[in-house]
Formats: structure tokens, sequence, C-alpha cells
């Protein structure tokens, strides 16, 4: 089902957190994708105890990688990682074609000081690295990974980096997170994408001024408006784009999942050598904790046992 709004605006029964909106303009025929997050992204830092800018920068992964996964066609798992030589080690989300979200950031270092964060955050907390995306189908299916160095102060930036190295995606991107009065964290992203066939809906002449009005348009959206949890995301939309006329589909729901089990957690113990789990054991027990979720499963001496029968 889709909303055809022209110059009205969309309206209709619609959620207004964790969720994918996809939405085209109609005037120079851009896709793009709306993201709002609210209870999934809340959910994910709330389980573990990070400084207030390493949750920042988890937040804003969390809806980048929500919007990029819901510009590709896949069925598996869509993974966004950053690596680097900073005091935040790496940080990893992903996110399933059904929706289920998730994240977590490796913290191994004294972060800068707060002014140094505010300046650059990608570059005082991951430092000197690489972002990377992988697409995995499952064990019979070809991932797909794209890597490109950490150039940029901000994880806009240097996703606008990648997006200039890639012949084969072009787009331009805005991504925010914070905390509400009430401590809760919330984040939002807003992605326009050129289409391959472009030519056919614009002409050759008018593609480029029309990409770079629709740009400046998106660029003056504010944080506030990305993550006001009252302001539907179609009524933004609306507020960006009617000019041109913008087109609303069928939102995609988000919500925080994670796929670690006590079975996954067995699974991994037997794959170790015996005499390495058994050095494992304090008071009768193995712990193994899942670094997305913090959930812990813990397996007693005669679970480990029966791990290694035949």
């Amino acid at each position: 089902m889709t909303e055809h709004p022209g110059d009205r605006r969309p309206d209709g029964p619609r959620r207004l957190d964790d969720l994918v909106l996809p939405f085209q303009i109609e005037g120079p025929g851009l896709r793009g994708r709306l993201v709002r997050l609210g209870d999934a992204v809340d959910t994910i830092l709330k389980r573990h105890d990070y400084p207030p800018a390493v949750a920042a920068l988890l937040a804003e992964a969390l809806a980048l990688a929500a919007t990029l996964s819901a510009a590709l066609k896949y069925e598996g798992i869509f993974t966004l990682q950053l690596k680097g030589d900073g005091p935040v080690r790496m940080l990893v989300t992903d996110v399933t074609s059904a929706g289920a979200i998730r994240g977590y950031a490796e913290v191994s270092g004294d972060l800068p000081d707060d002014k140094a964060i505010a300046l650059s955050p990608v570059r005082s907390l991951v430092g000197k690295g690489y972002l990377a995306f992988t697409v995995d189908q499952g064990e019979h299916t070809e991932r797909y990974q794209g890597i490109v160095e950490l150039i940029g102060d901000s994880l806009t930036e240097c996703i606008d980096h990648y997006f200039k190295q890639s012949e084969q995606f072009s787009a331009a991107l805005q991504v925010t997170a914070g905390q509400n009065d009430a401590g809760k964290w919330r984040a939002g992203a807003m992605m326009l994408q050129r289409l391959p066939d472009q030519e056919a809906i614009v002409a050759i002449e008018e593609r480029d001024e029309a990409w770079r009005r629709s740009v400046i348009l998106m660029s003056s959206v504010t944080a506030t408006e990305l993550l006001d949890p009252v302001l539907a995301p179609a009524e933004l939309l609306f507020r960006l784009f009617h000019e041109d006329g913008v087109r609303v589909y069928d939102q995609h729901m988000l919500a925080f999942g994670c796929r670690c089990s006590h079975e996954r957690a067995a699974r991994i113990l037997a794959s170790l050598p015996r005499d390495e789990v058994e050095e494992l054991v304090v008071d009768g027990k193995v712990s193994v904790t899942c670094q997305f979720c913090n959930e812990t499963q813990n397996f007693g001496e005669s679970e480990i046992a029966g791990l290694y029968e035949a």
C-alpha cells in the first residue's frame, strides 16, 4: 500500500517510533529512507553502562545501519562495523531483514575530554581505522562486504566519504542521536539516494540541480525534528519536500532483538578445547556473556562434560 500525497499532507494510522519509512520525492525522482528509533535504541544502550559520548556514537551507528540496510534487498543480516586504534576499539551493529536490531561498543581506554569529543567524535573515540558493511544471506550465498578508511570527524562525514568512493551507491545522509529530558535515548536518520535510471525521469541538464536542491532541503532538518517523538515521520517529509511532492510507502518496523541463546553459547564452548573450557570454571560453572545484550548463560560442570560426550 502506498500514499500519494502530492500537494497534501500524508496522513493515516502510522507508528511514530522504531521504524524505517521509505519515500520518494516525485519531482526529481529521488528515493529516500527516514529512520526513527525510540524504545529499540534505548533498550540496547541501557543494557550497558557506556559513557554518554560512546552511547551517542553507538546510537547514531544503529540509526545508520537501519537506514543503509533498508536501501538494500537482502534476506539475512546487514552489519555495520567501525574498528580503530582509539579508546573505542570496535563498534558493531546489525539489522536482520526481519527488523531485529542490536549493537555494542568495545571500550578499552580512557576517553578524551568532552571538548575534543564534541569537535570530532569519530576521530577522538575510534581513531584511525576503517568502516565496514557486510551483508550475510546464509552459508550458501556469497557474503558482500564494503570497507573504507575512516575519514571524517563525524559518522555522517565518514559515510559521505564512503558514498564518494562508491561507484554503485550515490547518496547523502543526516544522522543524529540524543537523550530527552527523561533520559531516554533516541536516534534518527534520513537518506536520499540517486536512482540509476534517473535520466529517464529527469532531463540530464536538470538532474544535478534537482539533486543539489533536495540535499539542501534535507540538510535543513534539525536534530530536534529527527528525534521528536510526536512529529509524525510523514509530516516531517511533507515539511521538507512538499514543493516537489513526496510519496511515502509502507513503513518497516524495527525492534531490539538478539540472536544469542543457551544453545548457541553451548556450541561456542564445544568448539573450544575441553581443557581450556575447564580452566574457565569459577564456583562450579562457566559463564558466557553476550556482548550485544549483556545476558549471561551459565553452564555447570556436568553440562560442560556433556558437551564433549560423543
